[in-house]
């Protein structure tokens, strides 16, 4: 009995110690993931589909990419830095063609994973203003997520649309 008890307290340690102890960690761990994932999915799709689009409507492969970069140094900058950043320089410099492009998210997702990093913890229960109201710096973190896997599952399904495998998912 003594022996079972221990390897179950042990098993349970283990599984424990694995896990993050708060919400910045956990969340840089899923950044970076987040950020393996995506640049594997920009790499397997061929750099002359990097204008392909579904539809009239949609913004094509490259412009997803782009866009989900813009919104990663947005919010990054806005929220976990003290400088002052402006969006329309966004729309200078445009990386042009695969290789850069993969590079461009490759340091925004550095440069993210950096603004959080040091920003501390208690930091996180801050409220900033937001333009859909007043919100947390956790709910800012949790928008980077989610607003970058919004689009990650469109980008995945023009990889599909265009007989591409897409690279294994990769979670936490």
């Amino acid at each position: 009995m003594t022996k079972t008890l221990f390897v179950l307290l042990s098993l349970v340690m283990t599984v424990m110690h694995g896990q993050q102890d708060n919400a910045k960690d956990a969340f840089l761990e899923k950044w970076n993931n987040s950020r393996d994932y995506l640049i594997a999915i920009a790499e397997a799709m061929p750099e002359d589909k990097y204008f392909y689009a579904p539809t009239e409507r949609e913004m094509n492969f490259g412009a997803q990419l782009l866009h989900m970069r813009g919104n990663m140094l947005w919010l990054g900058n806005t929220y976990f830095s003290s400088k002052a950043f402006d969006r329309k320089s966004l729309s200078q410099n445009i990386p042009l063609g695969k290789q850069e492009i993969i590079n461009a998210l490759r340091k925004s997702f550095d440069e993210v994973y950096r603004l959080v990093d040091k920003t501390p913890l208690e930091e996180l229960k801050t409220t900033v203003s937001f333009f859909a109201g007043p919100k947390s710096k956790l709910q800012i973190l949790n928008l980077l997520q989610d607003h970058l896997t919004h689009h990650r599952g469109q980008v995945v399904v023009y990889l599909n649309l265009n007989n591409i495998v897409p690279p294994d998912y990769s979670g936490w």
